[in-house]
């Protein structure tokens, strides 16, 4: 008791007055991080950040109360910038309840989404604990009002909210030092509103939003519908017509994309100690029913993985910095896959082992039009089961069969897979029944590298192995590719040796050619299935995929060719405004001559000519950022394509709308769970995964399969 009074003494003065509100104010921070957030601390490090980071910016905001003099000013003005701070932390409480996931500025201030968002389930939403938010504050002013706690009427030196206001600066900024340090290019490449918060804390995360939605607005509020019309011209004089062999090959056919998380094509006949790092890939690669592309690049920047989806998607590219997922994904207009094949009948779904959230993909997976999306709290990720990136892959094709069944078909489904991913670290246990041995490198990321690659390509077998009993491998379309590079180029030199390179000898040259990665599409009934040499990339897939399912690409806006069309463009352009083509490869201004792979120093001809290519890659990258930065595709309105509601979309309800629809259409589904008399098709799946596998027999083994024969 003496104790209390000690304390509450201490705040009779201003300074006392303003520290006891910071106090109580970090406690329920910290509370609420830990009861009612999910924010994945993986470290001690980020524990530490954690506990922090609420501190910084309650000194900044409460001490804005400090400059006023009069105390009756200055009592009521920092309850209520207390109050204020605590309503964005109970609305984000609440919010993080229903979407697992932080209000960003636009939700605040848009009222159609606070009502959608909050109003009508917010009680439901509310828990008994909640008390905790708010009683500080009601104590405090019973306090106050009783006098236990009592006025100070001495005015403060305006020294001393200077003093308060630079040691909040500088808490700030070490803040922000910190936890770049954890996490670079936090800011700039803002994989998740998790991570900030985590890392920076929910005020500054609310600052942050707030400066990113003021620009987005600022270079928004002037768009037109005339702004479209360099895009238009581009794209009609870009646009490559189908190759009329190709066309409607897959025409009615369900499409499977595989996304071969950091996957490069180097790893594609790749043999480490005598041993075929993907066997299994290596045949599908070479298979006659699989069109291969060896010389195909991953076209990111720093969105990556969720760059590769977008240019996947929608054929446009990412943002010169950040993520376009991130970003803009939460109101940006797209034309992308599931809204294009959603309208032609088509089911989409997205299977992924990590949290929603991450890469703001539960908004931008709406707003593109997805159906469904099967994310970490759709499968048991606990202990072993998962890596820092999400549930492994043997487990998340595994356990996706018993939702991939209920789809009505044709569906669009794509896995995104994380095992592969740095710093490739696998479980003993995963290894243990494998003979397949890493390199001896001095780069341990090296090593492992081809230790992950090698589990993915077991993964891909397996997954492979159920389609093929299931009987949907017959009537699928599969696309496989990497999404970007795995061995960053700091990496590469301890690379070098194993792709029998001179590391003393590696350069930029080296370093562009080494972005390739695999594209196949593999289709059962192809007979003349090859490994084509032309020259593209992530951009190209959208237009190559319409063509081949019999979908004109015409009237979309996409700055991608369709890759067996003869008038396709082989310049692929870099994030950077580098670029590659059959002849040159292009970095930081230094031109390569493929062939002799030694600078090139051109005449004025070849002069004019590469800088017409340089010019091409600018313009359309350009055009691609305005499209996107300015939202200028809701100005855009194809004849027969309908824009995406993303409200009808909730990814919390998981099947319920397609078990429906499979009791209503009775016979006449076309879910595979219909089409196998209602018998579920799990038990089809064999993996020897060591978290379900127990090491019964071989026979429970999968073997490497033919991918030109119907037989396992």
């Amino acid at each position: 008791m003496k104790t209390i009074k000690k304390i509450l003494s201490k705040c009779n003065t201003r300074i006392g007055f303003f520290v006891l509100l910071v106090v109580l104010f970090w406690a329920k921070t910290i509370y609420a991080y830990f009861t009612d957030f999910n924010l994945g601390v993986d470290s001690s490090f980020q524990l530490f950040l954690l506990l922090i980071n609420p501190i910084a910016t309650t000194v900044l905001m409460l001490g804005l109360a400090l400059y006023l003099k009069p105390a009756k000013l200055f009592y009521p003005a920092i309850l209520f910038l207390d109050f204020l701070n605590t309503v964005l932390l109970y609305l984000n409480v609440i919010y993080f309840r229903e979407f697992t996931d932080f209000m960003t500025v636009p939700t605040m201030t848009g009222y159609s989404k606070v009502n959608q968002g909050l109003s009508g389930s917010s009680l439901a939403l509310t828990s008994p604990h909640d008390v905790f938010y708010w009683v500080d504050i009601i104590a405090v002013i019973l306090l106050l009002l009783f006098r236990v706690i009592k006025i100070d009427k001495r005015p403060l030196k305006a020294s001393v909210g200077f003093a308060v206001f630079s040691l909040g600066s500088l808490m700030l900024v070490g803040n922000i030092t910190l936890a770049d340090m954890d996490r670079p290019q936090l800011l700039t490449r803002t994989f998740d509103r998790t991570y900030i918060v985590k890392y920076l804390g929910l005020d500054s995360f609310t600052v942050y939003d707030g400066i990113k939605s003021q620009q987005t607005n600022n270079m928004r509020a002037n768009a037109n519908k005339s702004d479209l019309t360099g895009i238009l011209k581009f794209n009609k004089e870009h646009y490559a017509a189908p190759n009329k062999k190709m066309y409607g090959m897959a025409k009615g056919k369900n499409v499977i994309i595989i996304h071969l998380e950091s996957f490069q094509q180097f790893t594609i006949d790749k043999k480490i100690n005598g041993q075929e790092v993907t066997p299994f890939l290596n045949k599908l690669y070479h298979s006659k029913s699989t069109y291969s592309f060896d010389n195909f690049f991953h076209q990111v920047g720093q969105g990556k993985t969720s760059d590769a989806e977008n240019m996947l998607e929608t054929s446009t590219y990412g943002l010169p910095q950040g993520s376009l997922f991130a970003q803009l994904g939460s109101d940006n207009t797209f034309q992308g896959a599931p809204a294009i094949l959603g309208q032609k009948g088509y089911t989409s779904a997205v299977f992924h082992g990590n949290v929603a959230s991450f890469w703001n993909r539960n908004n931008t997976y709406k707003n593109l039009g997805y159906d469904y999306f099967f994310d970490a709290s759709y499968y048991d990720t606990s202990g072993d089961k998962s890596t820092g990136y999400g549930l492994k892959d043997k487990l998340l094709f595994k356990d996706s069969t018993k939702y991939l069944q209920h789809l009505q078909q044709p569906f669009y489904a794509k896995y995104i897979t994380v095992t592969n991913h740095f710093p490739y670290q696998l479980d003993a246990e995963d290894q243990k029944d494998s003979d397949f041995k890493a390199p001896d490198t001095n780069d341990q990321a090296v090593n492992n590298y081809f230790v992950t690659a090698h589990y993915l390509d077991q993964s891909v077998q397996e997954l492979y192995a159920y389609l093929n009993k299931a009987g949907l491998l017959k009537n699928s379309v599969i696309v496989l590719y990497g999404d970007h590079y795995g061995l960053s180029n700091s990496e590469n030199t301890s690379l070098a040796p194993l792709l029998g390179k001179d590391p003393n000898n590696w350069n930029d040259f080296d370093n562009a050619q080494l972005q390739r990665v695999p594209f196949m599409i593999n289709m059962q009934g192809i007979k003349n299935g090859h490994v084509d040499h032309t020259y593209g990339g992530e951009i190209d897939v959208l237009p190559t995929l319409m063509h081949l399912l019999g979908i004109s690409s015409k009237k979309y806006i996409q700055f991608g060719t369709d890759l067996f069309s003869k008038h396709h463009d082989q310049v692929v352009a870099f994030r950077n405004r580098d670029w590659v083509s059959p002849e040159y490869t292009s970095v930081n201004g230094t031109v390569y001559d493929n062939k002799t792979q030694k600078v090139i120093h051109p005449d004025k001809k070849l002069k004019a000519k590469l800088e017409k290519i340089q010019s091409k890659v600018n313009e359309e990258l350009s055009l691609s950022d305005t499209l996107n930065e300015q939202n200028l595709l809701r100005f855009y309105h194809p004849k027969g394509f309908k824009p995406v509601n993303p409200q009808k979309y909730n990814y919390a309800n998981g099947l319920d709308h397609e078990e429906n629809i499979e009791k209503k259409l009775g016979k006449a589904s076309t879910s595979l769970y219909s089409k196998n008399h209602d018998k579920n098709t799990t038990k089809l799946y064999h993996t020897d995964a060591p978290e379900i596998y127990h090491g019964s027999t071989d026979s429970n083994r999968i073997q490497i399969t033919n991918p030109d024969s119907n037989k396992e």
